[in-house]
């Protein structure tokens, strides 16, 4: 017959126990992965899965998962090449593929609080727009694109500026010499995320000469994210439009 704990112990031993139990039900294992099911009540945006370097089964799999852990929330898949977008259409077909943005969404979307206005400098940045784009919404914002205003035709770009005035933060996307968020952001004083692509010629280095001119910026208020980076400029997009609509509200 063992001798009861001192109580001190036993509150301390319960309180290990809740602990444990607590950190169970905000991860789930799936043998390949560790699923972080308490995201969004910690962040405000749930667990998302980037589908480059993993099998399309994987993808499959993850998604299914975190769909049944909430399914009232949107589960969103980023860089699925091909072969993951074929593979998804077959084991979860109530997934919603984005052949553009390379993505796939599950579940319900949420009410879109503030405006993201995405704006693209060439067509050629479409696919890091797109995925743009579509994360915003996915991340609570209402999303506005407007595309092909590089400032090779300067002029179309001064055609929106009443649009881009209308956003409460605006996401750019350029390759090529990357300036197309500077011109931006001299026009208008909305937050500004940049995004360079790796869209370019032999000289543009694989996005890394619109990286630096962006970094460079002599317009105030510019933030970078690394090349291509669609994804992260949008969360961070999403976050300061809902802040502002509840500003307003």
């Amino acid at each position: 017959m063992h001798d009861p704990l001192p109580a001190d112990q036993a509150t301390d031993q319960a309180a290990d126990q809740a602990a444990d139990q607590a950190a169970d039900s905000r991860t789930l294992d799936v043998g390949f992965a560790r699923l972080d099911l308490d995201r969004a009540a910690r962040t405000g945006d749930p667990e998302v899965v980037l589908g480059q370097g993993k099998t399309p089964e994987q993808v499959a799999s993850i998604m299914a998962a975190l769909h049944e852990a909430h399914p009232e929330q949107a589960v969103l898949a980023t860089r699925l090449d091909d072969a993951a977008r074929a593979h998804l259409a077959q084991a979860l077909p109530a997934a919603e593929l984005h052949h553009e943005a390379r993505c796939a969404t599950l579940g319900p979307l949420p009410p879109a609080r503030g405006t993201v206005t995405v704006v693209a400098a060439g067509t050629s940045d479409g696919p890091v727009a797109a995925e743009a784009a579509l994360v915003a919404r996915v991340h609570g914002a209402h999303v506005e694109r407007i595309t092909d205003v590089g400032v090779a035709g300067l002029h179309r770009l001064l055609a929106v500026r009443e649009r881009l005035e209308e956003a409460d933060c605006l996401v750019v996307v350029a390759g090529m010499e990357g300036a197309l968020p500077s011109v931006v952001a001299g026009l208008v004083g909305v937050p500004l995320v940049a995004v360079p692509t790796s869209v370019g010629y032999g000289a543009s280095l694989g996005g890394i000469t619109a990286l630096l001119a962006m970094l460079n910026s002599c317009a105030p208020g510019v933030s970078v994210v690394n090349i291509d980076n669609g994804y992260g400029a949008a969360v961070h997009a999403a976050r300061v439009a809902r802040q502002s609509a509840g500003a307003q509200a």
